[in-house]
């Protein structure tokens, strides 16, 4: 400890430099001596320690991209179902903005940082550029909300560049096949002797027009076979809203043969060890069977047979609201949503048997399945 004046308030001062033996004796000399120094120079030394321990906070606090990033990501993470879709919402941030602006306190950035981040994906890339764009922005609106800065410059980066092809031009459909095509494809591929889970899945997938994700971790309490229904909940749907499923008469036999064979108290269609099966199974069969799409080169998806679906509902004049019921699409409207409460079951019932009916070879004659719609649509 050092006793002295002040050369600032002429006051008598007492200044400590730790405890022995955490500070040596040569250390507190050491910071003696650097006090007799500021008080040489006409400066409090115990002034001098707390400005710098303040300006250490400061450092220590300073919020960077980087930092704002992480803690964003933590805050949203918990809301996002799909957790591939949370781990790709940090992965482009830590490929594309942390390099550039990563170590960038959030209250320093400007419209020309994010700009100069997004040049060299902005017109190659641009699906990225979207998505990298539209995260950095998420960070920056938490910022503000933290009042770590006042304002969002990635709103007016895109003043800075020049202007893409637009969204509708870069949207780069799934693989579908064709759905003039799908009957021969469940008949020789699915529907054989002693089907494999993926066919068995598949099959089912295609007939409900179903997720991959909502057929994988399909279970038995969620079927009703006496009025013939999968009731997927909210939880497992992607819009967050139950879904009703009629299930055709082909369905239902499926998940009859699938009860006794499979044997799990829960799963309706388990993996070998009782587990959800991964969401590259069913990729993994089509590409094995060298399935092709409308897409040349390309191999068809799981995901694609509901646009096979969609076609056909189409084509064979089903009313647009049941099959975008069929596919648990929402409505965009927001105040059509709030009176439009109607899932159309009864009439996607009819619309699911016939598609039922085209995939197993029962309604070849296109012009029937119109008429068989038509009827039911005048009743």
């Amino acid at each position: 400890e050092m006793r002295y004046v002040s050369p600032v308030s002429s006051k008598r001062r007492d200044m400590g430099f730790g405890t022995y033996p955490s500070v040596s004796l040569s250390e507190a000399r050491d910071h003696a001596a650097l006090a007799r120094q500021f008080i040489r120079a006409g400066k409090d030394p115990i002034a001098e320690r707390k400005a710098k321990k303040a300006t250490q906070r400061a450092d220590a606090d300073a919020m960077t991209f980087k930092k704002a990033a992480l803690a964003a990501y933590s805050d949203r993470k918990d809301g996002w179902k799909n957790q591939k879709h949370a781990a790709q919402w940090m992965r482009t941030l830590e490929m594309y903005a942390f390099p550039k602006l990563g170590e960038r306190q959030v209250d320093d950035l400007k419209a020309r940082d994010f700009a100069d981040m997004l040049r060299p994906i902005w017109t190659k890339k641009e699906e990225t550029a979207s998505r990298v764009r539209q995260r950095c922005d998420a960070v920056m609106e938490w910022c503000i909300a933290q009042e770590h800065t006042s304002a969002n410059p990635v709103k007016s980066a895109g003043t800075l560049l020049p202007r893409q092809r637009g969204k509708r031009e870069r949207v780069v459909r799934l693989p579908a096949m064709p759905w003039e095509q799908v009957p021969e494809f469940v008949s020789d591929c699915l529907q054989v002797a002693n089907p494999s889970i993926s066919a068995l899945m598949l099959e089912f997938l295609i007939l409900t027009a179903a997720r991959s994700g909502e057929v994988r971790s399909m279970t038995w309490d969620e079927v009703n076979f006496n009025s013939a229904t999968w009731i997927v909940p909210s939880e497992r749907m992607k819009a967050g809203v139950e879904h009703r499923v009629p299930l055709s008469t082909r369905a239902i036999q499926i998940l009859e043969n699938q009860r006794t064979k499979a044997g799990h108290p829960e799963l309706v269609f388990p993996t070998v060890r009782g587990k959800v099966a991964t969401d590259m199974i069913l990729t993994k069969f089509l590409r094995d069977k060298r399935v092709a799409s409308s897409v040349k080169g390309r191999c068809a998806t799981a995901h694609g047979f509901r646009s096979s679906f969609r076609d056909w509902a189409s084509e064979n004049s089903f009313s647009q609201e049941a099959a975008e019921r069929a596919l648990s699409h929402t409505v965009k409207s927001s105040t059509e949503w709030s009176y439009h409460r109607t899932d159309l079951l009864d009439q996607r019932r009819a619309m699911m048997q016939h598609w039922s009916n085209f995939l197993c070879g029962k309604s070849k004659n296109k012009t029937n399945v119109v008429n068989l719609a038509r009827r039911n649509e005048k009743k």
